[in-house]
């Protein structure tokens, strides 16, 4: 599978997850609990990936990254938004300096 299949296939075993057994699935349970839940763990999950980035090991951050892409996904899904959502908003970002589209937003 290349590398970014993996993204999408994720997003979709995800997809799949929303609406089933919380019981039975780790993410339907997430999903369950809705957007806001997902975010608390989305958030814990960014600490975790923090703290391994400042001193665990190369090994300890790849695992947290991991853990960390898996709950955005998951919060993505919770709250309507597709990884093509994403990909678009990059895709425009694409070729702008990052001080330019900072200062392009709206506050």
């Amino acid at each position: 599978m290349a590398n970014a299949e993996i993204l999408n296939t994720l997003f979709e075993t995800i997809r799949e997850r929303q609406g089933g057994d919380p019981e039975a699935s780790y993410t339907a349970s997430l999903l369950a609990k809705g957007a806001e839940k997902c975010a608390q763990k989305l958030g814990e999950e960014a600490i975790e990936t923090v703290i391994a980035a400042t001193g665990h090991g190369k090994d300890q951050l790849v695992y947290e990254s991991a853990d960390l892409i898996y709950h955005l996904w998951v919060l993505l899904a919770a709250s309507g938004v597709s990884p093509e959502d994403i990909y678009a908003e990059l895709e425009r970002r694409t070729g702008q300096s990052g001080h330019d589209e900072k200062a392009s937003r709206t506050r």
